[in-house]
């Protein structure tokens, strides 16, 4: 790990925890609900903006263009514009972006593994609130 520095590294540093971070920006455009969905989408291949929009069920047309436009700048997109009409534009992964879509598919991943344990403690913890709520009446 030459030169790179893990997130571990960058919190023990505190750069990450300095709301000036330029990471902070970065950090958000890649774990959004939409941009690590885009990404795990673009894992498979290359798609048009209708098949992306397709694909992710609940994105709207403004959310998944500002999502891909916020990846694109970020450098994690490729967006490749046909000059036809109506207009045909493919988005594709960079190498390095696709290196940061593997790395969010594995939190997805673990996410949807340990759904069940993770509802089973918010609901605890919404069972426990309710009793303490009673008690206090």
């Amino acid at each position: 790990m030459d030169g790179e520095h893990t997130l571990s590294d960058q919190v023990r540093r505190g750069e990450l925890l300095n709301r000036n971070c330029p990471s902070r920006d970065v950090l958000r455009h890649l774990t959004s609900r939409w941009g690590v969905l885009v990404l795990i989408v673009l894992l498979e291949r290359g798609h048009r903006f209708s098949e992306l929009r397709r694909r992710i069920g609940g994105v709207s047309e403004k959310m998944l263009a500002q999502t891909l436009q916020a990846l694109e700048a970020d450098g994690f997109v490729n967006r490749i514009s046909h000059p036809v009409v109506p207009p045909h534009v493919d988005y594709s992964l960079t190498p390095i972006g696709k290196e940061a879509a593997l790395k969010v598919r594995e939190l997805a991943d673990w996410i949807e593994v340990n759904i069940g344990r993770i509802q089973g403690q918010v609901s605890t913890k919404q069972v426990a609130t309710a009793e303490m709520s009673r008690m206090g009446e």
